[in-house]
């Protein structure tokens, strides 16, 4: 399985692609090392969003193992716009469920940045949630920063 590693902010991370098609974004650096026009695409595409341009990730071909309603609810995370959010409430109103069933599918996204968990955020009011991946929810605050310094630019 050809994988590609590079340097982030939130540090080394790993894409797999596997049929033309990208199967995972790991944290860490991988051992086998391969560049194929897909993985240099979606390197690029993350160094740019990184330094802070908007990138919109819809056009990377994904290859996701879930069920039909975690595709679904994933498909709905891929639709939320750079730079904006939305609660686990408007998720479960748009794609059928509710705000709990939408965390139980948010919380198994193989693919954080690509698909954009970070831009889901608990109604309450009170900070931005929890989040999975990398340093936990500092990470998700520097992702929506991040994404907010793009979009006022």
């Amino acid at each position: 399985m050809p994988q590609l590693s590079f340097h982030s902010p939130l540090g080394a991370l790993t894409l797999s692609e596997e049929e033309g098609q990208i199967v995972s974004l790991d944290e860490g650096w991988g051992r086998d090392q391969s560049e194929t026009p897909l993985l240099l695409k979606v390197r690029d595409m993350m160094q740019d969003y990184f330094d802070g341009e908007p990138v919109d990730f819809q056009s990377i071909p994904l290859m996701l193992d879930g069920t039909a309603y975690q595709k679904r609810v994933w498909a709905a995370l891929r639709a939320i716009p750079h730079g904006q959010t939305r609660t686990y409430g408007d998720l479960a109103e748009t794609v059928g469920g509710s705000p709990q069933s939408i965390g139980q599918a948010v919380a198994r996204n193989p693919l954080l940045i690509l698909i954009p968990c970070h831009r889901v955020l608990p109604s309450h009011g009170r900070g931005h949630g929890d989040y999975s991946g990398f340093e936990g929810a500092e990470s998700k605050a520097f992702l929506l920063g991040l994404e907010q310094e793009a979009s006022s630019s």
